[in-house]
Formats: structure tokens, C-alpha cells, sequence
């Protein structure tokens, strides 16, 4: 495959990414070793060898929901900085 301006400028474009002209011939030669090592990897004989799906074969273990009790409010506002006694005080971040 080759690379060329227009494939750089159609890729930049769908990328929303602008190079000037030293920026794409390097983008040039590095899409073209990149697309020489893929192209390199179809070499290799894959008869036989069963497709990847996951890198071991561990299955995820997950517990079992439980329905379990919070902390009261006292406890979690016993270590705020300002509280009036039903919710958090903090400082105003958004300005009209």
C-alpha cells in the first residue's frame, strides 16, 4: 500500500489534525513502516493456530450483590470542615 499526500491529508482531515509539509513527510514514512510491519505479519503461516480472544483464561469472578448499611450522616460529617448539620458546605465554584 502506499502512502501518499492525499491519504495523509484524507486522514488529517478525518482527525481534524493539520500538519505543514515536514510534519507530513514524517507522517508519511512512519505509515509507512507501519503499514510494511502489517503487511510484513501476513507472511506468517496462521493455519492452525487458534484466533486470541483473551490473554488468559481466567474467567472474572464477581460477588454476589448484598444489600449492606451506609454510615450514618453524623459519621460522614463528622470529619467535614463546614456542615450544617444535614449536608456539606463548600465553597462556590460556579459564577453566573
Amino acid at each position: 500500500m502506499e502512502v501518499n499526500d492525499a491519504l495523509v491529508d484524507k486522514l488529517a482531515h478525518l482527525a481534524k489534525l493539520h500538519f505543514n509539509e515536514e510534519q507530513k513527510t514524517e507522517i508519511k514514512d512512519d505509515l509507512q513502516k507501519m503499514i510494511a510491519f502489517v503487511e510484513k505479519l501476513n507472511e506468517l503461516d496462521t493455519t492452525g493456530v487458534k484466533p486470541l480472544l483473551h490473554m488468559s483464561d481466567e474467567v472474572n469472578v464477581l460477588r454476589e450483590d448484598e444489600i449492606k448499611g451506609s454510615i450514618s450522616r453524623e459519621a460522614a460529617l463528622q470529619n467535614a470542615p463546614l456542615h450544617d448539620g444535614r449536608f456539606f458546605k463548600v465553597p462556590k465554584v460556579i459564577k453566573k
